[in-house]
Order: C-alpha cells, then structure tokens, then sequence
C-alpha cells in the first residue's frame, strides 16, 4: 500500500512538471519572461555609467553585416558587478526569454529587447530550408515579395501549412516566415507595422526605414528582419 502511494506519488510530480511546471517557482517563470520598464530601467542606467566611465558601450562584438536590431548586444560581463549586480531575471543570461540589445549607439544608445521565444520555429525552418538547398541546389522559393525577399513554398517542405512565428507586439498575431536571396530565415513584420501605423502618429515618408515605429512604442526590437517603408497610400512595403 505504501509503495502503491508513493507510486502515485511520483507519477503526480512528474505530470504536475510536464503540464504546469510546478516544480519550477511561478514568480521565476513570470520574472524570466516579462519585460517591464524598470528592468530595461536598471540596465539603461549601468549602460550609461559604463559609457560615461569608458567612452565605450558595453557591447559584444558582432560581424559588420549582422542585422542592425541584433547587432549591439549588452554584453553584461563588462556591467558586472560595478554597474549592475546581475542580468535581469528574463535576461537570457540569467535563464530569461529576452537577449538585452542597445539601438542608435552613436546616439541615445537606448536598451531594448529581443524576444528570442521565436527562435525555435526559426532555426527549425533553417535547418529545414538548408537540407532543401543541400538537396535541390537552390531554395524552395514560391514568389518574390519584394526586394531580394521570397515567401517560401512550403509544400514543396512537406510542410501542412505555411510557417509562422508568434508576434512580440501583439496578443494572438502571427508573422509569416520567408527568406532572403541568401536563403536566410526573416520574419515578416508587415502586420505588426501596419496595426502600428493605424494605432501611432507617424509621419514617415516613401524611402524611410518605418521599423523605428516599434521601436518607439515597444521595448521589444523587430529582429530577424529588412529594412521596411511606406508605398503611396502609407501602408508597408520592403525597403528597396
């Protein structure tokens, strides 16, 4: 009888871990996945001590082609401990879903966040689209979408549906992926900027890079992306 009770009593704690993560404390899952000001506060702060100190931006380094929004990582060894005692809960650093960045360096060097929960679906389509190149000798490419962009024929993948990643900017949204001429994995921000453009003034002209938009009301950085703009009746379309 008792082997039969603490039989069952195992069997709930690994149920009770699977579905609902019980052995792993609520507060420290909320805290590694939410970003609030007063995080992206804490690392500004230490940030702009650090660059006052040193003239330099606690940054690591990146090659020169790396996509602008991923470009300029906190490299938080450099904060720790005189500028900060630790990265943040949902720094990735410290277990969290959000890998701290820094846009327009030469200027507000203003601390931002990659939400890297879109990674997985990322680096799965990749690899899909890599083994495809390594098979066929060219991309499994459907159309051109815009400049040096192609939506990807998924069928051609054995895929049931086209893949998409869930929008870090609004609840129940999902972002189209699609490739380059590289054959690189972006993600599609056409949505999220065009919800943008109808909820913030803007006054962005044809030819400007209309990204910043998010970046102006969101902590978090449209990263695994091109440049976008404006066509003549103001909705977005990818940079030339």
């Amino acid at each position: 009888m008792r082997t039969k009770r603490i039989s069952l009593f195992i069997t709930g704690l690994i149920v009770c871990f699977m579905l609902s993560g019980c052995l792993y404390p609520a507060e420290k899952k909320a805290d590694n996945q939410v970003s609030n000001d007063a995080q992206l506060a804490s690392v500004q702060q230490a940030i702009d001590q650090f660059k006052e100190d040193t003239g330099v931006l606690p940054i690591k380094t990146k090659e020169a082609d790396t996509p602008i929004y991923q470009k300029y990582v906190v490299d938080f060894r450099k904060l720790i401990p005189r500028y900060i005692q630790e990265p943040p809960k949902n720094a990735f650093e410290n277990g969290g879903v959000y890998q701290y960045v820094i846009i327009d360096p030469e200027n507000s060097a203003e601390t931002k966040v990659i939400d890297l929960r879109m990674m997985n679906e990322i680096q799965a389509f990749q690899l899909d689209i890599n083994r495809y190149i390594k098979k066929h000798g060219y991309a499994p490419i459907e159309k051109p979408i815009g400049p040096e962009v192609f939506s990807v024929n998924y069928k051609q993948l054995k895929y049931d549906s086209p893949p998409k990643v869930k929008s870090p900017y609004h609840r129940g949204t999902y972002l189209p992926l699609i490739i380059n001429q590289r054959g690189e994995v972006i993600v599609d921000y056409a949505i999220d900027l065009n919800m943008a453009l109808e909820e913030f003034d803007s006054n962005y002209e044809t030819g400007e890079d209309i990204r910043s938009i998010l970046t102006d009301h969101y902590p978090i950085v449209p990263a695994f992306s091109v440049p976008y703009t404006i066509d003549e009746n103001g909705d977005p379309q990818f940079k030339k």
